[in-house]
């Protein structure tokens, strides 16, 4: 599956109850090459920015890091495996874990803002 991340927006869609995005979160993802890069924000996030390597099926190995609502730093780490939907938008299915905090693990779901 040849997936391009490049100018997409997405929103989160379900999300475990230890992280902080919630459906008012929006990611705004750029690539080059296999190099995929996004700032995301709102819910439980005040500003955040992600950077990952995206494999040739699309799959993302991803880091990540942003500002809580709280005003607390927060990092983690993620895999993203895509899902094209039938109206050609993209789902990503993420297993996520905290490399701080509390350091709990848990999985979501992001879905490309129809345009």
């Amino acid at each position: 599956m040849n997936v391009s991340y490049d100018g997409r927006v997405f929103r989160t869609v379900v999300n475990a109850e230890t992280g902080d995005v919630t459906t008012e979160t929006l990611f705004t993802y750029h690539q080059h090459g296999k190099i995929v890069w996004a700032t995301y924000e709102g819910g439980g996030v005040t500003f955040g920015t992600l950077v990952a390597l995206a494999a040739s099926d699309g799959r993302l190995d991803m880091r990540y890091q942003h500002v809580s609502s709280k005003g607390e730093l927060m990092t983690g780490v993620c895999r993203s495996v895509p899902e094209v939907l039938s109206d050609g938008r993209l789902r990503v299915h993420e297993t996520w874990r905290w490399t701080c905090g509390d350091h709990s693990s848990g999985t979501s779901v992001i879905e490309e803002v129809p345009q």
